[in-house]
């Protein structure tokens, strides 16, 4: 028993040695008791620094990058920040810090059960405004694409003191723009199918589950114009955000929440309040062209807009000068 107690008071020691000499572990995300963190590590997407912002029970990640004039980017279905890769540098060039959230269900913020509503949208952006320090008089300028841009409308008449200037692209303003009713064209079908398959319960889960990758592919080749500027890093990026458990019942969740009937009513009621900032509404040539901007100008104080040529849906990746040059040419219009 002697020679027990002796070697279980050797391995003891050896052990609480080695605990000592091991570093720290480090808090998680969900444990940092600060409304922001910091992760400091390299990108191979852009010159960015990552952060986490709880905000309504919510972690939502967001990149950095730059310094100047705040601008936030908002990203669409079913990417991540990435989407704004190739701008990022473009727009820190021009003198601004770059601001990329990605909202609940997107890229590496949280998955909730709940929230995808424009309502509740639009209270964790304004909310993250306020976690962020963004929240300054005279507001900030935001720029949005596809889904972001449904966030983006809904922040924008629900808290205009938040928005300076506001860019629109790639969405139908729900309760605004017009969507086509009967059998849509094969040409059409391939612009708005995930209108209607999206919003199904269930099926698309289980249909895209192990699929992720030709899902997205086949997306993102049937949508772009310039199909080759979506490269294949960009690809694995997304699919391995998108085969994250929750993902793509989130990227759902914004479809089925917003055809509901309750999002129905609220979108309808929306659509009667202003857009009282100055905005540039944008679609792709080969996407909805001029049609956002039509759309928009029904509810907004000073828009302008149109359509940018040779341009498919992805319009931060397809065609990142061409939209940032509008971008920088409606800021300086607009000062």
């Amino acid at each position: 028993m002697k020679g027990f107690d002796m070697t279980s008071k050797i391995l003891l020691g050896l052990t609480a040695s080695l605990l000592a000499l091991a570093p720290l572990p480090v808090l998680s995300q969900s444990a940092a008791p600060a409304a922001t963190a910091q992760v400091s590590q390299t990108d191979p997407f852009a010159d960015v620094v990552h952060h986490v912002a709880r905000v309504n029970g919510v972690r939502f990640h967001y990149v950095v990058a730059g310094s100047g004039e705040p601008v936030v980017l908002l990203p669409g279905w079913p990417e991540s920040w990435i989407a704004w890769r190739k701008m990022i540098p473009l727009l820190t060039a021009a003198g601004r810090q770059v601001y990329v959230i990605e909202p609940r269900g997107f890229g590496d913020s949280d998955k909730p059960q709940t929230g995808y509503d424009l309502d509740t949208a639009a209270r964790d952006l304004h909310d993250f405004f306020t976690a962020t320090g963004l929240n300054r008089p005279g507001g900030v300028d935001i720029v949005a694409h596809d889904v972001g841009t449904w966030i983006a409308h809904a922040h924008a008449v629900t808290y205009p003191g938040d928005v300076k200037r506001l860019v629109l692209s790639e969405a139908p303003i729900l309760g605004v723009s017009p969507l086509p009713s009967g059998v849509p064209s094969e040409a059409l079908n391939l612009k708005l199918w995930q209108f209607d398959f999206n919003r199904l319960h269930d099926l698309p889960e289980v249909l895209v589950q192990g699929h992720e990758r030709a899902y997205l592919t086949w997306l993102f080749q049937t949508k772009s114009t310039r199909n080759y500027a979506i490269e294949p890093a960009a690809i694995d990026e997304y699919v391995r955000v998108f085969s994250a458990p929750g993902a793509a019942r989130g990227g759902f969740e914004w479809y089925r929440a917003a055809f509901s009937p309750e999002g129905v009513a609220r979108e309808e009621a929306r659509a009667k309040l202003r857009l009282t900032m100055p905005v540039l509404a944008l679609g792709g040539g080969d996407g909805l062209a001029d049609r956002l901007h039509a759309a928009v100008a029904t509810i907004g104080d000073h828009v302008e807009g149109g359509a940018l040529p040779g341009c498919g849906h992805f319009l931060p990746e397809e065609c990142p000068d061409e939209f940032t040059n509008s971008v920088l040419a409606f800021w300086q219009k607009n000062p």
